[in-house]
């Protein structure tokens, strides 16, 4: 890959207000740059003769087309333009990702007032105490996961359609009293707010550049998820493979995820572990690893349902599914564990560090659990729920089949 000298690429955020709105420096890059990159929007908010560089326009697909477009101008001053702060969802991520080492150490980011910062001054809302959703090159379902009651979120909009679709879908998950503001053109001298509640949402379409602010309200009997594992049995469509609540929240507790991190889900059922794994942390990823296609597609629908819509489903038998696959952090096995090979190919999958955790209910399941147990140690324990029923005119327990579960973390370096 070619390199590009220290200093060459200077990356400058740019508001709605244009060339106006801009800082001394940021103009002065702009001005110097031999080339100039940016969307067909930014590109158009630079006056010509105070910028008369080469302009162009990112490709499609941008990702790929990187490396060789600052190839392709090397050894000239590049300056990319970025909407607000280009680190923040941005232009400036991308870069970072795709460009040579030396490329990066010579990479210079001037940041310009983010939509968000904007947004908050605007409402009057604490910046830190607001969490902030992209739905920019994302499906509308990752909204879900971050609906909770008396909750501020703030959306960056792909569009003049996505605040309707906003809209619609919290109407569909129970919240439709929520407050929504639209923030229009922030920065510039045609901003706008659009205000209503999901219910009665007027606003059949949106400027093209905006910002959503929800004061989120649950409605009176939506069901009510918590930010924590072992959502009710209820939240998920199943075929009766769901590993139950109790259970569920004592597995995840078990696999122990953490921001980041890949979860191998194999025998993947209901997609209940993964789902809830990724519901932990919104950069957690996982793979599930389903044999049966009806299966694999209610996994899709729940993750979509329930605000995961990126966890990747593999629709094959494992262990042979599982060639390909990136390094898991831990692995959860729910169904297939007298496979031949399976325990083994997990075992060899995970780093050192790495958890395996694995559930039964069979004994001869269980008797394999109790041999590797024997081998590599960990913890092995019979996890046993009941519940209150009606038993005639009083009350008794209803016992649940016990489940077996062995979790361990592999050793060696870094373990």
């Amino acid at each position: 890959m070619s390199t590009v000298p220290p200093a060459a690429i200077s990356v400058v955020g740019i508001g709605a207000d244009g060339w106006d709105g801009l800082p001394a420096r940021s103009r002065r890059v702009l001005g110097a740059a031999e080339v100039l990159i940016g969307g067909p929007r930014q590109l158009g908010l630079l006056p010509a003769a105070e910028c008369p560089g080469e302009r162009i326009a990112w490709p499609s697909p941008l990702r790929p087309a990187v490396p060789g477009l600052f190839a392709d101008h090397q050894c000239r001053r590049i300056a990319v333009l970025a909407s607000g702060d280009p680190m923040f969802y941005g232009i400036g991520r991308t870069l970072v990702e795709t460009l040579d080492s030396e490329s990066r150490a010579g990479l210079r980011v001037l940041p310009h007032p983010s939509s968000v910062s904007y947004a908050c001054a605007r409402v009057g809302w604490a910046l830190e105490a607001v969490e902030t959703v992209s739905l920019v090159g994302r499906p509308l379902a990752a909204l879900s996961a971050s609906l909770h009651d008396r909750r501020r979120v703030l959306v960056l909009s792909e569009g003049a359609g996505t605040p309707g679709a906003v809209a619609a879908l919290l109407r569909e998950k129970g919240f439709g009293g929520t407050r929504i503001r639209v923030l229009e053109q922030l920065g510039s001298d045609r901003e706008r707010i659009l205000d209503g509640t999901a219910d009665t949402w007027p606003h059949e379409s949106a400027d093209p550049l905006n910002v959503i602010a929800l004061d989120l309200v649950r409605s009176p009997g939506a069901p009510r998820l918590g930010a924590v594992p072992g959502l009710p049995d209820e939240a998920y469509e199943h075929d009766g493979q769901l590993t139950k609540r109790y259970v569920r929240a004592a597995t995840l507790a078990a696999l122990a995820p953490a921001p980041g991190e890949l979860l191998w889900d194999i025998g993947g059922g209901s997609g209940s572990i993964g789902i809830e794994w990724m519901r932990t942390d919104r950069s957690c990823r996982a793979v599930a690893v389903e044999k049966d296609p009806a299966r694999a597609a209610r996994i899709e629908r729940n993750a979509a349902s329930l605000g995961v819509p990126a966890l990747r489903v593999v629709t094959a038998a494992a262990p042979g599914g599982l060639a390909g696959l990136p390094t898991p952090d831990a692995v959860f096995i729910g169904g297939g564990l007298t496979a031949p090979g399976l325990l083994d190919a997990c075992w060899d999958a995970l780093p050192a560090g790495g958890r395996l955790v694995a559930n039964t209910v069979t004994l001869e399941s269980e008797a394999l659990l109790a041999r590797w147990y024997g081998e590599h140690g960990g913890e092995l324990v019979r996890l046993a729920v009941a519940q209150a029923v009606p038993v005639g005119g009083f009350t008794g327990w209803r016992q649940a089949m016990p489940v077996a579960q062995w979790s361990v973390t592999k050793a060696g370096a870094g373990a």
